[in-house]
């Protein structure tokens, strides 16, 4: 009775462990690869499954999209520049069978084509365009993988560089060439600026120059100006006068004479006769001779 007992308990484990290992549950996202035998019999939707245990194999695949983060990467570039990068990329399965059964590992295929084209494209550019140039390197990547991971049954939906790092010796190198580039800019920055203020004051000094020698100019002009119109306000009143008053001129130009030291004072005859025809010259005489 006991043996029987025993039995009945091991014939009802042993069930349970069958009807266990027949029940599959394919989660929402997921898919079921079923296997009868080693060979491929269909795809399961998600949701609850019954299957001939022991020769029935399912394995998931999940459809929803999947981060990945790739190791760093040492590249060079097409000017023998070693550079470290690091990808990160999304991917999700397109093909459940591709990704089971064409490929023993999708996923790592798919991230020795990402490290391979990116070494390509690396090596076509120097290493100014790859330190400035992730976008391009982006879009680069993504257009050479979308033709190549359908293969194995995913897509790459996007793709990007996380980090790009010289190496200790380039980076070196660069900072030297940037600290000269700088040295060199302030010095011609420096340059400009003292050739800009020997400019500025040369042309202070020009202006200043022009501006005296202007002035000097306006005032000879105003003086010779106000000479001519003396000059012309003279022969203005000169030719205004007559004969008598050049006469009575040389009279008084005469009576200077006279009174200077000298003993003998010599006229002209013309300047006599003149003198002749004023009453005042003949009293000027005769007052000399008394």
């Amino acid at each position: 009775m006991i043996l029987f007992s025993v039995l009945i308990v091991l014939l009802l484990i042993i069930l349970a462990f069958v009807v266990f290992t027949g029940i599959r549950i394919i989660p929402q996202n997921m898919v079921g690869m079923v296997s009868v035998l080693g060979k491929y019999q269909r795809q399961m939707e998600p949701g609850f499954h019954v299957v001939m245990p022991f020769i029935t194999r399912v394995d998931r695949v999940d459809l929803a999209q999947v981060p990945l983060r790739l190791s760093e990467q040492s590249v060079i570039s097409r000017d023998n520049a070693e550079v470290i990068i690091s990808l990160s990329l999304n991917y999700h399965v397109t093909d459940p069978y591709k990704f089971t059964f064409e490929n023993a590992d999708s996923v790592k295929s798919m991230v020795q084509q990402s490290r391979a084209h990116l070494r390509g494209i690396i090596g076509t550019m120097d290493l100014n365009e790859v330190l400035n140039g992730t976008e391009r390197i982006n879009a680069a990547l993504s257009k050479e993988l979308g033709s190549i991971t359908d293969a194995y049954g995913v897509n790459v939906d996007r793709i990007n560089i996380d980090t790009i790092q010289p190496t200790p010796e380039i980076q070196e190198s660069m900072n030297k060439q940037i600290n000269a580039t700088r040295e060199r800019e302030a010095a011609i920055a420096r340059a400009e600026g003292e050739a800009r203020s020997i400019e500025l004051t040369t042309k202070a000094q020009n202006d200043a120059l022009v501006s005296t020698a202007e002035a000097n100019a306006k005032a000879v002009r105003l003086a010779a100006d106000a000479e001519a119109y003396r000059i012309q306000k003279a022969n203005d009143i000169l030719s205004t006068v007559d004969a008598n008053y050049l006469v009575a001129q040389n009279i008084d130009a005469f009576r200077d004479v006279a009174k200077s030291p000298a003993n003998t004072v010599i006229v002209p005859n013309t300047a006599i006769d003149a003198l002749g025809e004023l009453k005042v010259a003949g009293q000027l005489l005769n007052t000399n001779q008394k």
